[in-house]
């Protein structure tokens, strides 16, 4: 469903992405690996953030790299943050409702009223600086999934979260597929929760892709729990 080619992105003297190529498949795909492995700059080239200094990208068939960031928006690209982007003077409706969605007056507030159901928010007209941490996250899911997107990617939607609202977060991400129909790029340093959602997952460290495969066998892999996970020990 994405095909990426070559893909190399450079900073001054770093190289972020380094030759980077791998197809993500329908469904969650989990995408790991350290701190400044390149997993967000991956997320930054797929939103229009950042332009490659080499590779392709083509997403179900369509030169994703061609089109404006704006378009891409339009388009079907969904994401979320490592920090928080939620307006805290709106209500939880306004802010999912502020992505773009291609329908408009009832069937537009049915789409965000069922986002936010999907996510699991039990009150859509709430102001979101009532939320606590994991609800606030829930909203930013539900701003991911409106307006029917094509691709959703989520940069660390658990981080610092309790084992129970990870939980619940879980379900939810699993879910987006189903939901959506939408390819879904899972980054989290919850090994736990990389398990639970992706069938398959990717590992970056310093921009090189060092595994790819099914979630389990890509976990026991001995490159990874050397570079990521820090043990040679088989989970």
């Amino acid at each position: 469903m994405i095909e990426v080619d070559g893909l190399t992105v450079r900073f001054g003297g770093v190289t972020s992405l380094d030759g980077m190529s791998l197809t993500f498949e329908r469904g969650t795909c989990g995408l790991i690996g350290p701190n400044g492995a390149g997993k967000t700059t991956f997320f930054n080239v797929l939103s229009g953030f950042v332009r490659p200094a080499a590779g392709t990208v083509r997403a179900f068939g369509v030169d994703l790299l061609a089109m404006a960031h704006f378009r891409r928006a339009r388009w079907g690209v969904r994401r979320t943050f490592q920090t928080e982007q939620a307006i805290e003077e709106l209500s939880v409706f306004d802010n999912v409702a502020m992505v773009h969605s291609p329908l408009r007056g009832a069937a537009r507030r049915a789409d965000v009223l069922a986002a936010i159901g999907f996510a699991g928010l039990p009150e859509p007209w709430a102001p979101v600086r009532t939320l606590g941490t994991g609800q606030r996250r829930l909203v930013e899911v539900a701003r991911a999934v409106a307006g029917r997107p094509r691709l959703v990617l989520l940069d660390e939607p658990a981080a610092g979260l309790p084992d129970a609202e990870t939980a619940h977060l879980g379900d939810v991400i699993s879910g987006i597929p189903e939901y959506t129909g939408a390819l879904t790029i899972l980054t989290d340093h919850d090994m736990s929760l990389v398990s639970a959602c992706c069938e398959t997952t990717a590992v970056l460290d310093f921009g090189k892709l060092i595994a790819s495969g099914p979630t389990a066998a890509v976990l026991r892999d001995e490159h990874v729990t050397r570079a990521y996970l820090g043990t040679a020990e088989v989970l």
